[in-house]
């Protein structure tokens, strides 16, 4: 097995090589390059050849903005080169107008009707790469399932805590859907146990805790100290002292990585989250709809965004520390998505229509304010709000048919089951 990963290893890294030289390769028609970044993006490599692509779209950017002003369409005479040009620019970051779509409307402003090509056959040599990269990647991916799936059993929750959920496994799911990519690994592992006690904390907030327990779980929260135990009932010393192991572990890893500072954050936005909650825990009326989205934005997904910043590398500085923990716009639009979406999920037959639609509309709004956000000049480097916006990514990912965190069906065991545990034919 080991001798296989060597060779596999080995092979993936000679095709690296050889797509690095097709993406730089000379073509006739930008359209060729086009395809091949979607290709390379669909099969999940990109991360591979993300300073080649950047390099790549910001020649089609220069170009495509070069040919607008001195009115030259030539590249734009078919609707599928357009519409993916400014897909891929977009998704970059880069502010291109969708004014280019005007000469493909007719004169009652609807589109030309129009032939897309299909796209079904990729090069063997991307293919294989796809193969092996997903496969190399998902043996990472199950050690690390391994890994925490042991350290969650000797917690015991399951027995100490049997009212709260068991979702060790969805909460690697959730951060591997921030940060997928093999050298995340402490942010990845960080970001999921994070989850997995925040679950624990969130179910004795909402369902078992009195208000007095919860106001003495805060206080000890604010404390930070295992002496606070002293007054909390039993069930509630299991979580507190699984809390502060938990940081204790993140604390000496951060050290060996020189990044101490940035515990304090995570912290923070703990006791942020537990005092919040256990606010809310005592009201006994039905909010307004100013009030709710109020609430929407105050919810679990605050502390999430900023842990997510924790383990990631040097890219990481106070000054992003700083902003992500002062709750930006965008960690707004997420959690009122993460929120609302939770909500319609979870109450259907509380829910009336018409409730409904304005949720929907306004995690439609928060789509819109995070795509604004991420457009450029970006305030801090892309690779940081990718993260916010792979959270909320993965939470409409889990929220979209049904509550699947809580309720976990056939549509999320089988998304893990394909990400984690059946390997690709190669």
């Amino acid at each position: 097995m080991y001798e296989t990963n060597i060779k596999a290893k080995q092979r993936a890294q000679e095709l690296k090589e050889k797509v690095k030289v097709i993406i730089m390769a000379p073509v006739k028609k930008p359209s060729q390059k086009l395809d091949l970044i979607l290709d390379i993006q669909r099969l999940g490599v990109s991360h591979h050849f993300e300073n080649e692509i950047e390099e790549l779209l910001q020649q089609i950017h220069t170009s495509s903005h070069c040919n607008t002003e001195s009115g030259d369409q030539e590249t734009d005479n078919e609707l599928y080169t357009a519409a993916l040009r400014f897909r891929l620019l977009r998704q970059q970051a880069y502010n291109i107008s969708c004014d280019i779509f005007n000469n493909f409307k007719d004169s009652d402003g609807k589109f030309k009707e129009s032939l897309f090509p299909i796209w079904d056959l990729y090069s063997s040599t991307l293919l294989t790469l796809a193969k092996l990269d997903f496969n190399l990647l998902q043996q990472v991916h199950q050690k690390e399932l391994s890994e925490i799936s042991r350290w969650w059993k000797d917690l015991d929750f399951v027995n100490k805590l049997p009212f709260a959920r068991d979702r060790v496994v969805e909460s690697y799911f959730w951060a591997s859907g921030c940060y997928y990519e093999h050298e995340y690994y402490f942010a990845r592992m960080t970001l999921a146990k994070v989850i997995a006690v925040v679950v624990i904390l969130d179910d004795i907030y909402d369902v078992y805790g009195t208000f007095e327990e919860l106001e003495l779980f805060t206080e000890a929260v604010e404390r930070w100290d295992v002496f606070a135990m002293e007054h909390l009932p039993d069930y509630m010393k299991v979580c507190y002292q699984a809390l502060l192991d938990l940081y204790t572990e993140i604390e000496e890893k951060l050290i060996n990585r020189g990044n101490l500072y940035r515990i304090h954050y995570a912290r923070d936005a703990i006791y942020y989250m537990a005092g919040l909650v256990c606010q809310t825990k005592v009201q006994k009326y039905t909010p307004t709809m100013d009030e709710y989205m109020s609430a929407a934005l105050d919810t679990s997904y605050f502390p999430l965004a900023t842990i997510s910043f924790i383990g990631m590398r040097d890219i990481v500085t106070k000054d992003s520390m700083d902003w992500v923990f002062s709750d930006p716009k965008i960690e707004k639009a997420t959690s009122v998505i993460g929120r609302l979406m939770d909500d319609m999920k979870s109450h259907k037959d509380a829910t009336e229509e018409e409730a409904t639609i304005e949720l929907s509309n306004q995690v439609s709004n928060a789509w819109k304010d995070i795509n604004e956000i991420c457009l450029r000049p970006t305030i801090f480097p892309m690779p940081l709000l990718l993260r916010i916006l792979n959270l909320a990514r993965a939470i409409e990912f889990i929220y979209k048919r049904d509550d699947s965190f809580t309720h976990a069906g056939i549509f999320l065991k089988d998304s893990v089951v394909s990400l984690f545990v059946e390997p690709v034919s190669l």
